[in-house]
Formats: C-alpha cells, sequence, structure tokens
C-alpha cells in the first residue's frame, strides 16, 4: 500500500546480522528457493514467512535480503490466489445507518508472525492504531484505500493538555507525530512495510471502495507480551499551545498530536477462519 521507509543497510545488520554463508549452506538455499519457486502462491507466502521470521522478536527487523525476498514473494500474490472477490457478502454493507462491519480472515498465527486479510466494504475504517515491536508487510489486493499513518517524533516527553475541563483528571498524555503519509492506493500496488519505529508505525485504513488487504506481522499482537493494539485519536498542531515546541507555519500540517484512546465503539471486527485456497503447506 505504498507505506515504505527503508532503514539503512547499518542499521538493520545491527538488528539482525546475517551467518556467513558456507557452500553447503548456498547448496541449501538455492535448493529451497527452487522448491519455494514451484509452490502455488499461497504455501509459497507461508514458507518464505516461516524464513523470514525465524529469529523474530519484539523490535527485530529482518535482515534487506530477507525483506525484499518476501516483498517479492506479496507482489506475486492475487485476490484470486486467496480465493476473494469484491462481490462477495464481506464487502458489502448490510445497514447504511451504521459503520460497515470489517471482515477479518484469520489464516495463520504463531509466535514468530501471523496472516491475516482484513475484508472492508465501502466506507469500512480501521481506527488509528500502533504496531508496537513489530515489522508488518501488507498488500492490497484489490480495491482503493485511504491510509493515514505516524510515526512519533522522538526525543519529545509526553505533554498534558491544560485545555481541557478540570473533571477530566484521567485525561491520556498527548504525544507528537509526524505525519509519513496521507493519500488513496489502488490496486495493483507494491506491498508495503512498516517498522517498529519507523514506516508509518500507527495507521489508519478507510475503505474508498471495497477493498481486501493482506497481512503478515512478526511478531503478532500479545497481551501477555505487552504487545498490546492501542488505538489513538488525532489532534491538529495548532490545536494546543506547548512551551519550547514550535513550527514554520507551512509545517504544521505536517504534525498532529496523538492521544491514546479506547477501542472507537462504532468499530467492529468480525473474525473468520480463512476458508480459500490452500496456504499452509509445511
Amino acid at each position: 500500500m505504498g507505506i515504505e521507509m527503508k532503514l539503512s543497510e547499518k542499521k538493520r545488520g545491527e538488528l539482525c546480522e546475517l551467518p556467513k554463508e558456507t557452500n553447503t549452506n548456498s547448496k541449501s538455499r538455492k535448493n529451497r528457493r527452487h522448491r519455494q519457486r514451484k509452490m502455488l502462491p499461497g504455501p509459497r507466502l507461508f514458507q518464505t514467512c516461516k524464513q523470514v521470521f525465524a529469529s523474530a522478536g519484539p523490535g527485530i527487523i529482518p535482515s534487506l535480503q530477507h525483506i525484499e525476498m518476501l516483498q517479492s514473494v506479496l507482489d506475486g500474490i492475487k485476490a484470486e490466489d486467496v480465493g476473494l472477490k469484491p462481490e462477495m457478502p464481506y464487502f458489502s454493507r448490510s445497514n447504511a445507518r451504521r459503520a460497515p462491519k470489517v471482515t477479518y480472515l484469520h489464516i495463520y498465527e504463531c509466535e514468530k508472525f501471523s496472516m491475516g486479510i482484513f475484508c472492508l466494504p465501502p466506507s469500512g475504517v480501521i481506527p488509528l492504531h500502533n504496531h508496537p515491536g513489530m515489522t508488518v508487510f501488507s498488500k492490497l489486493l484489490f480495491g482503493t484505500m485511504h491510509i493515514k499513518s505516524y510515526d512519533w517524533v522522538v526525543d519529545l516527553p509526553p505533554y498534558k493538555p491544560t485545555t481541557f475541563k478540570p473533571s477530566e483528571t484521567q485525561t491520556p498524555e498527548m504525544r507528537l507525530a509526524k505525519v509519513k503519509v496521507d493519500a488513496d492506493f489502488s490496486a495493483p500496488c507494491n506491498p508495503s512495510i512498516l517498522y517498529p519505529t519507523e514506516g508509518g508505525n500507527m495507521h489508519c485504513f478507510t475503505a474508498v471502495t471495497a477493498c481486501a488487504v493482506l497481512d503478515v506481522l512478526g511478531p503478532p499482537y500479545s497481551d501477555p507480551d505487552g504487545r498490546h493494539c492501542s488505538y489513538y485519536q488525532n489532534f491538529p498542531f495548532s490545536k494546543f499551545s506547548v512551551d519550547g515546541i514550535s513550527l514554520p507555519e507551512e509545517e504544521r500540517t505536517a504534525y498532529e498530536w496523538l492521544q491514546e484512546r479506547e477501542k472507537p465503539e462504532g468499530f467492529q471486527v468480525v473474525g473468520k477462519m480463512y476458508s480459500g485456497p490452500m496456504m499452509l503447506e509445511i
């Protein structure tokens, strides 16, 4: 979906250094790649994810080689490879007066990574949320989607607003974030990637038309491990005045204040098991 911020090779090497390749390893890797090329798109994706996220952990970014390999495999995935069509019930609105339901088709999850597909009817929204410690790959399978994403402004402490009513003693703190993407994307387009602290780690999806998004997360959300999905409300930079923080007028739209919130009441995700063409060839 076009959200991409490439890290330097030096930084990636520090986070996940590849071992030096021996002749034996080289032959094994060639054989594995040959087997993967012969697979159908779904099983090829699953096998690639197993390889890319073999050493996954919070904040660990796969190597540049692995990132490019998974992006290439995702680039070849089409809606028909996962058995989806825009006319399916997942993509229709049952009640025009209510916010459209979003359907999540669960494909696979282990402690290293998860795979699933979000199905959004027209005007469906996945509210602004984060991906703590995760590297996330996404492929827009069909449709047009508006994406707005943010990264935190580093080295700037949270700020407690003073413009709320005195009774609002539990108001969460605000944090300044930089807008990374604010645009429409239409399939076919390149797979996107976001990183633990860069590339638009917090984002919101709004379906312009019916659309489907294949997501791969490594590692997946895990409440016991502290990787919670947090939701945020955004405010214009000009809404709050903070001592020591100022921006030229022309740059203010590139920054917004984000405040953590409860899961929006109107947001409803219906979870279903994936039932399309086989993906999990082991």
